[in-house]
């Protein structure tokens, strides 16, 4: 080719360049979705870039799907769930599915009263729904409730941070409050101080040393978030417990299971076999002996089950008290109400006396023996026992008053 020849070619290929630049798109094929929204969601796309998952070049469509083009059609981009991020991570999916968190929603839902909140409570997510979501992940056919969560409530989207679900204050939005604060039992337990000082060094547990150990996705623990297990050896605790299944309605008051037992089996909620528990708890005791001693760990943890023997006895005799109201027809029995105490209606009751009653189980029950086992001595006791006592003797003087009341 003429030297002349050469010249035109590169005349003409210089014209194209600069006539006809390539795209976003067209330089880097995996911009498609980034293009509107790094103008609508910047931050979105800001954290996504910042992601593993951006750097190892997956793509958008990987969990959105690959229908959703434009603005008028978003309704078509998936929203992923659990099984969507078992696709690379199957092991951590299986460990999930396996463990309690998997179960939150099924677990809300089946409390008898949670029909009767307000929309936003449940499905506006405002309340319950905000954490239980984590268990929704059938979210394709549930049109009420339709922003269900799963692995995103740890590893928030969209960075998708391993470090972020490390880091113990990933488990406060849950984990905190009324009826579970283990993050405030923990943070200021001597475990959660040094952790807090030392920066996470390691050198005391997080929530996920004990509760998610060598990355456990399961979490599960002995007791249970009732603090609950069967069968139980010891005669008299388990004349508690079979008092408190009656309170909780798992028990008709003859002793015969009622359906919500299957609700207690799916939540995961309770340890049901022996081996099951002994399991949960073998497990526990070697994660404790990485830092303690043996005997230092046997003795904590059962020292801590004491306190739920102890509070379990005072619980026994408040249910008694107020089941005796029913049972003398003291207490009315409206139609939409079983005939016995029931504890799960929460505070969805008639009287001031089961409100107690109710406070004494979700509340302060549970602060005393969760307390114990997060060593938080403080916390188990003047945020858990304590109360739990007191709120016994406000149960005895409203019965002798209604009894009072209905003699004359």
């Amino acid at each position: 080719m003429s030297s002349r020849g050469k010249v035109i070619i590169l005349f003409l290929a210089l014209f194209f360049i600069l006539a006809f630049p390539l795209s976003k798109a067209q330089e880097n094929p995996k911009s498609k979705c980034l293009l509107c929204h790094e103008k609508s969601m910047p931050g979105l796309v800001g954290q996504w870039q910042k992601s593993k998952h951006f750097k190892a070049g997956i793509e958008c469509d990987a969990c959105h799907g690959d229908k959703h083009f434009t603005i008028k059609d978003f309704n078509l981009a998936q929203m992923p769930t659990p099984q969507t991020c078992g696709n690379c991570h199957p092991e951590r999916l299986e460990q999930f599915q396996a463990g309690k968190h998997s179960s939150a929603w099924v677990a809300m839902e089946a409390m008898p009263t949670t029909k009767d909140q307000p929309h936003p409570i449940i499905g506006g997510q405002k309340g319950c729904g905000g954490c239980h979501k984590m268990g929704l992940v059938d979210i394709k056919e549930d049109k009420e409730y339709p922003y269900g969560l799963g692995c995103d409530a740890c590893h928030t989207r969209h960075s998708f941070s391993r470090e972020e679900a490390k880091n113990p204050m990933a488990c406060l939005p849950c984990h905190m409050g009324f009826d579970h604060p283990q993050w405030e039992m923990w943070s200021t337990s001597k475990h959660g101080v040094i952790n807090q000082i030392d920066g996470n060094s390691q050198r005391a547990p997080s929530c996920q040393t004990c509760h998610m150990s060598g990355g456990d996705h399961r979490v599960m623990t002995s007791w249970g978030f009732l603090g609950l297990r069967l069968p139980e050896d010891d005669s008299v605790w388990m004349g508690y417990r079979a008092t408190i299944l009656k309170g909780l309605g798992v028990l008709d008051w003859n002793g015969n299971p009622t359906p919500r037992l299957d609700i207690v089996k799916t939540g995961k909620v309770a340890r049901l076999t022996r081996d099951e528990w002994v399991a949960e708890r073998d497990k526990m005791e070697k994660i404790c002996a990485q830092c303690h001693g043996k005997s230092f760990v046997e003795n904590n943890l059962n020292n801590a089950e004491q306190v739920l023997k102890e509070a379990d006895k005072l619980m026994t005799e408040a249910i008694l008290i107020v089941e005796g109201l029913y049972q003398d027809g003291i207490l009315p029995k409206p139609k939409d109400y079983p005939p016995h105490v029931d504890i799960l209606r929460f505070y969805e009751v008639q009287s001031s006396i089961e409100q107690d009653l109710y406070l004494s189980f979700m509340e302060y029950r549970m602060r005393a023996f969760q307390g114990a086992f997060h060593m938080n001595p403080d916390y188990m006791h003047w945020y858990g026992w304590a109360p739990l006592k007191e709120t016994l003797v406000r149960i005895k003087d409203e019965a002798a008053s209604l009894r009072k009341e209905t003699k004359k």
